[in-house]
């Protein structure tokens, strides 16, 4: 995400657009000026920017298992963080003065209107504390005025009401700098009345409207989009009331449909989908938390299982995690700098070349697969569901797919002088096929692994009719997995007729597979074993 942000803001400078404005130093004065004078405008220019930047934020569920509501954690976290990074004036000085942009009428360019009320309201205010100090130092100053008493009531009073209004504007300004939204938040789920306060949402989605207009409007200031991303980790181990309260609360965050939000929830699915079950967040879904994990991820990304190469990398990883075992990595360095290497030596990681012909080449791939996917007269379109989160799903996974088939089979070619045998259009068949049957693609896959190397001319199909009657046995223990399949015909359809795959390219499509939750098949796997004793 961060090589992708580079990328697009070298891109726009390239373009010749404006260079991106940042909230500190010179840039806060700016700011400022901005928010008490002037009212942002979301151009057509602006809609055409493609340069953004992520702002990165994670909340580590575990650390926040001990409160009552965990999802006043994440609020509160998001709120934090937010503040840190623009910086608490100019977040406290739009809380008093600020407002949300409002989109262009025609085709004006102009991002900044002058706010005419405010500037005749301050304006007003002045010349009337003006004419009240004028009147006063006049009644306290000039000989033989000092004597109507009537005169300096006038004054002050005039001078009092004016001045009073500015000054109310600063404390407000004062209060939300001292008090920040996380305090606020922390106030209300402190308070002895917390269970029983209606209205108690309410303010905290008015705090997070708050932050979200906020957003908006620094994404016209700094000329460049704004995404907030919350990467979400341990929430596997925490209760099942709270971990259905963070997915309220994501809920709430994500009701909006204009929010820069986007959750990375890092969690496992066998752990997570029995807490779902337990609380009462599963009525009017038939109690399954597959199903609801299916509404609400947007793009599933399950890890597959690791080569040998990833298990080194992660063992290599752990071992520079030990103190004790710190002095390999000195000693290596003190080695480097003796010899001479250690900056382009021996020692240092080499450059792959063509990166450039291989990212044009995956982006080929993925052109295919979704013209493909689009193109009415192929089969491949008949298959796609009807349910528009399941093909925001199959969309957002084919170039995940394709490009992990491109890295793999270029390692595999410079090992073996092989490459892949897949073509774009089976790697889309393929997810679709993991996304519509989940289940029976699973069993496919484990009955297959189970036989061994085999024949690998084999097809799938053969082999999951060959075990079909032991998957009806168990369709007890496999009730719930086996809900979110489609129409059992159209797999035997997709498989025996349109999309044959092979045991062959069974196997070599299963290591880039990041849509199908690997879990199910080991559930299957280890239900087979038990049938077998």
């Amino acid at each position: 995400m961060r090589e992708e942000m580079s990328r697009r803001e070298a891109a726009e400078l390239q373009r010749g657009r404006r260079k991106p404005r940042s909230p500190h130093g010179w840039g806060l004065l700016e700011a400022l000026w901005l928010l008490a004078f002037y009212e942002p405008v979301v151009t057509e220019g602006h809609l055409r920017r493609k340069n953004l930047e992520f702002i990165f934020i994670r909340f580590s569920a575990w650390e926040f298992a001990g409160c009552d509501k965990l999802w006043a954690g994440l609020v509160t976290t998001l709120c934090h963080h937010i503040r840190r990074h623009f910086g608490a004036l100019p977040l406290s000085v739009f809380h008093v003065l600020g407002s949300r942009p409002r989109f262009a009428s025609g085709f004006s360019q102009r991002e900044w209107v002058l706010k005419k009320g405010a500037c005749l309201r301050l304006w007003g205010l002045l010349l009337v504390l003006a004419v009240g100090v004028t009147i006063l130092l006049v009644a306290l100053l000039v000989p033989g005025v000092k004597e109507h008493r009537a005169l300096k009531v006038v004054g002050s009073a005039v001078a009092s009401l004016s001045g009073s209004s500015l000054v109310l504007g600063a404390l407000s300004i004062l209060k939300n700098f001292l008090v920040s939204e996380k305090k606020k938040i922390e106030r209300l789920t402190d308070s002895d009345r917390f269970a029983g306060q209606l209205g108690f949402m309410s303010k905290v989605r008015g705090e997070v409207e708050a932050l979200v207009d906020f957003l908006a409007f620094m994404e016209v200031f700094e000329r460049r989009r704004l995404r907030v991303v919350l990467e979400i980790t341990g929430l596997d181990l925490c209760y099942p009331e709270k971990v259905a309260g963070v997915f309220n609360a994501m809920a709430t965050l994500l009701s909006d449909a204009n929010a820069p939000f986007i959750f990375l929830l890092a969690v496992d699915p066998s752990v997570i989908v029995p807490c779902l079950e337990q609380t009462g967040c599963m009525k009017g879904l038939a109690d399954n938390g597959y199903l609801y994990l299916n509404r609400a991820v947007t793009l599933p990304f399950s890890i597959p299982e690791m080569g040998s190469r990833s298990r080194l990398r992660s063992v290599e990883a752990a071992i520079q995690t030990r103190e004790d075992l710190m002095y390999r990595i000195i000693a290596d360095n003190v080695a480097k700098t003796r010899c001479g290497c250690g900056g382009g030596g021996a020692g240092a990681r080499p450059a792959v070349p063509g990166w450039k012909e291989a990212d044009s080449e995956a982006v080929a791939w993925i052109h295919e697969a979704f013209r493909c996917l689009h193109d009415a007269s192929d089969v491949l379109s008949r298959y796609l569901p009807e349910n528009g989160a399941n093909v925001r799903r199959i969309v957002n996974t084919i170039p995940i797919t394709l490009r992990l088939l491109l890295h793999r089979a270029g390692v595999a070619a410079t090992a073996t002088a092989t490459a892949t045998a897949v073509s774009p259009r089976a790697a889309a068949a393929w997810v679709v096929l993991a996304d519509r049957w989940p289940c029976r693609l699973s069993w496919a896959l484990q009955c297959l692994e189970d036989a061994g190397r085999g024949d690998p001319g084999e097809s799938l199909w053969s082999v999951f009719q060959g075990h079909v009657g032991e998957l009806s046995a168990l369709r007890q223990a496999l009730g719930k997995v086996l809900s979110l399949d489609g129409d059992p015909e159209l797999f035997r359809l997709f498989l025996a007729r349109d999309f044959p795959f092979g045991a062959a390219e069974a196997r070599e499509l299963l290591g880039v597979t990041v849509n199908l939750d690997h879990s199910i098949r080991h559930q299957m796997g280890l239900l087979r074993a038990m049938a077998r004793l």
